[in-house]
């Protein structure tokens, strides 16, 4: 029997509108615990300003354990047009090196998958898209794994369609499942949501899975901020959630991904352009 591998999956953090109990929290667990690897799904800032992004890259920086990190929707800058289209990860410079990053280890690696453009041509830019560039490139990794390894994918959006093509929560995301799911991938692990689940999806080639996490921020939605700790020993993949309120993992799960999965607005946020339906949270299971 392999030795059991420990990860830790955090997301959404938001600086700018971080929690900060729970980052030492989570930071004094990584020390003490010492994962085989962290993963973080996107979202790392608020407005992808400067003084984010710098107390971001900072923290992440102090986690001395191997990193992989996601680019979320709210990392591409909000205010500084040219500098998004053109050099859209020019803040995010300072951990280049974990950046959407392939962490191999024994018998298991992590795979990036990029969800986010730096336009689209539909109205809501927040929503994931899959571009054959970046399905490519995951592809591409995971065929070049040596045999018997296993991967887990990381991805900021979940890789649902939901609703009309206008609405769908990411563009092009049952592709990409229906790729994955011929692959050696025990699950897509995403952020976005700011709730946690655990859900078995059903593609052309099988069944594949989907784990989120919640948020590290003060933009719950509806549980208290957490991460989830993973657990591999070769043949299963345990999910517990973790939080400072201890509550159990059952009942930190969302029972499926809601089709507007967006967090609730911080005080002064816009409310959401006309025509956008209004968001109702799904029961916690």
């Amino acid at each position: 029997m392999p030795d059991t591998k420990l990860l830790f999956h955090l997301s959404d953090i938001h600086f700018g509108l971080e929690d900060n109990r729970a980052l030492d929290w989570v930071k004094a667990e990584i020390e003490e615990r010492q994962p085989d690897a962290v993963a973080i799904t996107g979202d790392l800032t608020m407005r992808a300003r400067h003084r984010e992004f710098a107390a971001a890259t900072s923290w992440i920086k102090s986690l001395d354990v191997p990193v992989t990190v996601e680019v979320g929707n709210h990392d591409l800058p909000y205010f500084n047009p040219i500098e998004r289209f053109f050099d859209p990860y020019k803040r995010i410079r300072a951990i280049s090196d974990k950046v959407e990053q392939e962490i191999d280890l024994p018998g298991l690696a992590i795979v990036p998958l990029k969800t986010v453009r730096r336009w689209q041509p539909r109205f809501n830019w927040s929503k994931g898209w899959v571009t054959d560039a970046a399905l490519e490139r995951c592809l591409t990794s995971l065929d070049a794994l040596p045999a018997g390894t296993q991967a887990l994918v990381t991805v900021h959006h979940p890789l649902r369609e939901v609703g009309t093509h206008g609405t769908a929560l990411t563009k092009h995301g049952r592709k990409a499942l229906n790729e994955l799911a011929k692959r050696p991938v025990i699950a897509v692990l995403s952020g976005h949501v700011h709730d946690a689940f655990d859900i078995m999806e059903e593609t052309v080639h099988g069944k594949i899975r989907m784990i989120g996490a919640g948020t590290l921020s003060q933009r719950v939605r509806s549980t208290p901020p957490s991460f989830n700790e993973l657990s591999w020993n070769g043949e299963a993949l345990n999910v517990e959630v973790r939080n400072l309120e201890h509550v159990d993992s059952s009942d930190m799960m969302i029972g499926d991904v809601p089709e507007d999965a967006m967090p609730p607005r911080e005080p002064g946020e816009p409310v959401a352009p006309v025509g956008q339906v209004p968001r109702t949270d799904p029961p916690v299971h």
